[in-house]
């Protein structure tokens, strides 16, 4: 029986990549054809790797900096991004049906940012749902030592250590893509884990801060970047999310893709 262990995990051989066995993702082998479909489209095989859009953030925020009209933010983001990370309301109010990216849907559900614990979360959007939004994977967040824990994980100090368990936990659950923050050694939390791990880009930073750890998640093994703040809340937006993909498919640095940055805000001007 499972127990608790004092003994830290510490060989990740972080050295040798994961071998794949006919497929361009890792954990995805033997998944059947509609799965390996839909990560293709999240996943493109040229690189293997995602620029994901998050704009979800109104279902516990509310109307946010950046995001006070969707109609007006959101569209001239969309060419730059491969998935689109949303709830049901903001892809119908702002995205056309005709777009053509893959759609992460938001499908958890609680409290809003006036509750202190916002932990307690649950499905909001059934399986149903989410065909006819034609999602391509279903969005649920989980928190790992928090109070709604428990509940949290039956939806389907942050520390290393924190995010190499919570990240093998919800993989070992059975999700096909963990979304999580950056952290020191973070090639051991992507070694560590089963599926492919795409980083959060978490509250505004400055864009070449932002740039910066997005170039070194790749370079540690993410599959992906997800940014909202630290794109809707740029300076200038379209040529933030630009300057990301540079990162994720061209395999620029993040001080090329700073200069990449800056050079496209000037030729918009």
């Amino acid at each position: 029986m499972a127990e608790q262990d004092s003994a830290e995990a510490k060989d990740y051989s972080v050295h040798i990549p994961y071998e794949r066995q006919g497929f361009h993702l890792k954990g995805m082998d033997h998944a059947d054809w509609g799965m390996q479909n839909r990560m293709a489209r999240i996943f493109p095989p040229a690189t293997g790797r995602t620029l994901m859009l998050a704009f979800d953030h109104g279902y516990i925020m509310g109307s946010t900096a950046g995001l006070e009209r969707l109609d007006l933010a959101i569209p001239p983001l969309l060419e730059h991004a491969d998935v689109l990370m949303a709830t049901r309301g903001a892809l119908r109010a702002a995205v056309p049906p005709g777009h053509g990216k893959a759609i992460a849907l938001r499908c958890t559900a609680g409290s809003s940012v006036l509750d202190e614990d916002m932990s307690h979360e649950v499905i909001g959007v059934a399986v149903e749902d989410a065909i006819r939004m034609n999602a391509s994977c279903m969005a649920v967040q989980v928190f790992i030592g928090a109070p709604g824990e428990r509940s949290s994980i039956d939806n389907l100090v942050r520390t290393t250590r924190y995010f190499l368990l919570a990240t093998r936990m919800v993989a070992e659950l059975g999700a096909a893509i963990i979304k999580t923050y950056y952290c020191d050694s973070f090639e051991k939390v992507t070694a560590g884990c089963p599926v492919p791990v795409v980083i959060a880009g978490g509250k505004k930073l400055p864009e070449a801060e932002a740039l910066e750890m997005a170039f070194r998640a790749i370079r540690e093994g993410a599959a992906g970047v997800d940014m909202g703040r630290n794109v809707f809340q740029a300076q200038d937006p379209p040529a933030m999310i630009q300057a990301i993909r540079t990162v994720v498919h061209q395999g620029f640095s993040g001080r090329q893709a700073f200069e990449f940055y800056e050079e496209t805000r000037r030729q918009s001007k």
